[in-house]
C-alpha cells in the first residue's frame, strides 16, 4: 500500500473523464466511450488476430481517437477478458483521451492500483457491491480524482444506487445502464429506454452494450441519452476506427 501511495503521489493528474463525455456540441451531439477489448466470457476471442502479441491496444485507441471517440474504455481483467493493467498506460501514451479502467472493482486497494496505473476513471458494478461498499468506493474515487461509472443491469439495482449517483461530488460520477441481460447474455438497447424515466439526471447517463447502428444512437438521443459505451461491435470490425466513424454518421 505504501508503494501504491508513493506511485500515486508522483503520478500525472488524471485526465477529466467526466468532462470529456458530458461536453456536447452541435457537431458532436453524442459522446462515445470506445472500448478496447480482446475477448469476453460470452464471445471468446473477438478476432483471431487478437491472439497473443497480435493485440495492440494502443493502435486501436489511436484509431478510435481519430474517428471521434470522446473517451476510451480499456479492459484490464486477465482471466475473463484477456486484458492487462499495463494496457492503460499503453493506450494513454498513444492518444490524449481519458481512459476508463474496466474491471471488477470490489476493494479500495484496486482504486489506488487504478490511479497508480494511470486510469482516469473506474467502473463500479452495482451487482458486485453492497450499498455501503459502493459509497466507500465513491468517496475514495473522488479523493483520488477518478471519475466513477456506476453500472446497473436491472431496475432493482438502479433504484438501489440512484440516491448515490453524484455523491460525493456531481462532477465525478456517471450512471451506466448495461443493456445486456445477465441471464440470457442478449443485448437490447430498449432496456435503457425503458429505465431512463427512473434516472434523475439523464445528462450523466451512459447506455452500454448492444449499440450497433446510427439508428440506435438516434433512439437514445431522442430520450436525452447522449453518452454511449460501445465495444464488441467496434472490435469485430476489420478497422475499429472506421466502424466508429460509421456509427457516428447521421442515420
Amino acid at each position: 500500500m505504501k508503494q501504491l501511495e508513493a506511485m500515486v503521489a508522483q503520478a500525472e493528474p488524471p485526465r477529466n473523464f467526466f468532462r470529456a463525455v458530458t461536453r456536447h456540441s452541435e457537431n458532436h451531439p453524442t459522446a462515445v466511450i470506445a472500448e478496447v477489448k480482446r475477448q469476453s466470457p460470452s464471445a471468446g476471442l473477438i478476432r483471431p488476430e487478437y491472439a497473443g502479441d497480435g493485440f495492440r491496444p494502443e493502435v486501436i485507441a489511436q484509431r478510435y481517437h481519430n474517428a471521434g471517440a470522446s473517451a476510451i474504455s480499456c479492459l484490464t481483467d486477465e482471466r475473463f477478458f484477456g486484458g492487462h493493467l499495463s494496457y492503460i498506460e499503453r493506450v494513454k501514451s498513444a492518444m490524449p483521451l481519458p481512459v476508463l479502467r474496466k474491471d471488477f472493482i470490489i476493494d479500495p486497494w484496486q482504486l489506488w492500483e487504478s490511479r497508480a496505473a494511470g486510469a482516469d476513471a473506474v467502473l463500479l458494478i452495482a451487482e458486485c457491491l453492497t450499498e455501503s461498499i459502493l459509497v466507500d468506493l465513491l468517496i475514495l474515487s473522488q479523493q483520488l480524482q477518478l471519475t466513477a461509472l456506476v453500472e446497473v443491469h436491472d431496475m432493482e439495482n438502479l433504484l438501489r444506487v440512484r440516491p448515490h449517483v453524484g455523491f460525493p461530488h456531481p462532477t465525478y460520477c456517471l450512471l451506466g445502464i448495461n443493456n445486456r441481460d445477465l441471464r440470457t447474455m442478449k443485448t437490447d438497447v430498449s432496456h435503457t429506454l425503458r429505465l431512463v424515466d427512473l434516472v434523475d439526471e439523464p445528462s450523466v447517463l451512459v447506455s452500454e452494450s448492444g449499440i450497433k447502428t446510427p439508428q440506435d444512437i438516434a433512439r437514445l438521443n431522442s430520450q436525452g441519452v447522449r453518452i454511449v459505451l460501445v465495444g464488441e461491435h467496434l472490435m469485430r470490425a476489420d478497422d475499429p476506427g472506421q466502424a466508429l466513424h460509421a456509427l457516428l454518421s447521421p442515420p
